[in-house]
């Protein structure tokens, strides 16, 4: 029996706006999408989401909250995903593309493109959120 994977995202704000990394590996080659990815082992949520971002960012991140989970079975390709959902805010490093993205940058939240996975959704509820 298969059982769904575990990931994490991040709505990673940096000198006040978000950041994006465009993927340089299939799913969605060449789209931008959140900074995230795969829970290790015996690894803290927290810890997993402020990892992929280093990784794939070159920042380095403190986790702020909890923003939600995303568990539709069909949100990638590759199969069944759960994403668990965290803000944060850089608290250094420099801006760098790493790992599987080819390539980062920051946008002002009102001018976000179309992202890949679901991730327009999980930026929708991070701009309703702020809302109240």
């Amino acid at each position: 029996m298969a059982v769904p994977r575990i990931a994490v995202d991040a709505i990673l704000l940096h000198r006040g706006k978000l950041v994006l990394v465009k993927r340089g590996t299939p799913p969605f080659l060449g789209q931008y999408a959140l900074p995230g990815g795969g829970v290790e082992f015996r690894e803290r949520l927290e810890d997993a989401v402020e990892r992929e971002v280093r990784e794939e960012t070159g920042l380095v991140a403190e986790t702020v909250r909890l923003l939600g989970v995303y568990g539709d079975p069909d949100r990638d390709p590759r199969g069944h995903t759960i994403s668990i959902a965290y803000v944060l805010n850089s608290i250094g490093g420099r801006l760098k593309a790493g790992t599987d993205a080819s390539d980062a940058k920051l946008v002002p939240l009102t001018r976000v493109p179309r992202l890949a996975f679901d991730h327009s959704r999980i930026v929708d509820d991070y701009r309703s959120s702020l809302r109240g």
